[in-house]
């Protein structure tokens, strides 16, 4: 090749290329990012199962995005080694972002004395630390909470069903702020 071909934008585009993907041969780094992200949206898209089979607000494909951003987002700071530090800044602005979409679960009120949506919001929190130790490589941690959060999710409802059955309590993540017999405008100015 000439001096004039190597500049060319062509030449210039073909090695830009080439060095963006340089890792693309290197089997094990692949092997390593497609099992992690792959249990993180398994096992993230149990949890949205729950939920999308019980018609909430967000389902199969949020938790399944929020595993995967989690696990995405912790990911590439170790792929780059970074310290420990800078992980655990990452981490902390994963958590900090998730709260934002959790909030928007839990701001749907139905009446002023209820708030709903905190179940939903709780289970998106724990789908993004599912996501986080997926992406970290810490898959037997985010299998056991997996389960964990599965269990409440499906039995821990059927429990208070059957003992609330017979008393005025909330139920699925409602909670009732003040008595029923106070009008909202007593409890906003309490």
């Amino acid at each position: 090749m000439t001096a004039a071909s190597e500049s060319s934008p062509w030449a210039i585009v073909q090695s830009t290329l080439a060095r963006e993907f340089s890792g693309a041969t290197d089997v094990e780094r692949w092997t390593e990012m497609l099992v992690r992200l792959s249990i993180a949206l398994f096992l993230a898209g149990l949890l949205g199962y729950d939920r999308e089979r019980k018609r909430r607000p967000a389902g199969l494909r949020t938790h399944m995005m929020v595993g995967l951003g989690a696990a995405t987002l912790a990911l590439i700071p170790e792929q780059l080694g970074f310290p420990d530090e800078a992980i655990a800044r990452v981490i902390e602005g994963i958590i900090a972002g998730i709260g934002f979409l959790g909030a928007g679960a839990i701001i749907r009120v139905e009446s002023p004395e209820q708030v709903r949506g905190l179940t939903t919001a709780g289970s998106i929190w724990a789908t993004a630390a599912v996501g986080i130790a997926s992406g970290l490589g810490q898959e037997i941690t985010a299998l056991v909470t997996t389960a964990f959060a599965f269990l409440i999710l499906s039995w821990i409802s059927r429990i208070e069903r059957h003992v609330g059955s017979n008393s005025d309590e909330p139920k699925d993540g409602q909670v009732i702020i003040g008595s029923n017999n106070r009008s909202a405008s007593e409890i906003r100015n309490q």
